[in-house]
């Protein structure tokens, strides 16, 4: 397929009100870019952020497009917002791929950033070790599966140590609560991982409740720049009559 055949790959995030957010999701779709050269890459955020994922299809009208969600689970955003702004496209050609996670490219990004604040490989086995991994939260139940999913893959990649999922908002346990349940079961040496794909409030909260030491966002990792445009060749496999992967896919 040409590069002029290709669908746009739309990264949709959130939005927030943190500037280094906006700059960590631009540096990371030019990762994309040169991944892929010659692929349309655009951004679109859900809220608080210029530009806006309705501008953004309004610019492109009917060019094909694949909108990946640069968020980490199913949730209200994935399966609503993101079909409703498809929908009010009239004519449009637009595939939604899955959120980001789970999946094994953001263990090994999550460990990466656990390495790079001073996380060593015998901490995997240590029985004084253990992870909580902080993430926004969501009342979506599938949601908070995700994340446990996510934690159970990290912890196989870390060989074998306990990682307590945890949330800023919206479902317990809160990081605090996560790091009191691992210290109860003898676990002192306590890290907090990273589960935001920029900084932000919430991350920039979660780090604050680290007794060890605390992983920054998954951000640039080259990690996430792959699975982005994994997602986005799975989408754009789908036949035109279908323009949505199933969710609760792998």
């Amino acid at each position: 397929m040409r590069p002029t055949d290709r669908p746009t790959l739309v990264a949709v995030a959130h939005g927030s009100r943190d500037p280094r957010a906006l700059s960590t999701v631009t540096a990371l779709l030019d990762r994309v870019r040169e991944l892929r050269p010659g692929l349309d890459v655009r951004l679109g955020h859900i809220e608080l952020n210029e530009p806006l994922l309705d501008d953004t299809l309004r610019s492109l009208g009917t060019t094909p497009t694949v909108l990946v969600p640069l968020l980490l689970s199913r949730g209200h955003h994935v399966k609503h917002d993101l079909p409703r702004a498809a929908a009010a496209v009239p004519g449009g050609d637009i595939r939604i791929a899955r959120p980001l996670g789970p999946h094994p490219l953001l263990a090994e990004a999550l460990a990466a950033r656990l390495t790079e604040a001073g996380w060593r490989p015998q901490d995997g086995s240590s029985r004084n070790a253990g992870v909580v991994l902080a993430s926004a939260g969501s009342r979506d139940p599938e949601s908070a599966a995700d994340t446990r999913r996510m934690a159970d893959m990290l912890g196989e990649r870390l060989g074998g140590v306990p990682v307590v999922p945890a949330y800023a908002s919206a479902l317990a346990p809160t990081v605090p609560a996560a790091v009191k349940a691992l210290t109860a079961r003898g676990r002192h040496r306590i890290a907090v991982a990273s589960y935001f794909a920029a900084p932000g409030l919430f991350a920039g909260r979660s780090a604050a409740a680290a007794p060890w030491i605390a992983a920054e966002p998954l951000g640039t990792h080259p990690a996430l720049a792959r699975l982005l445009l994994h997602r986005y060749d799975q989408a754009r496999a789908l036949p035109r009559a279908v323009r949505r992967l199933e969710l609760s896919a792998a």
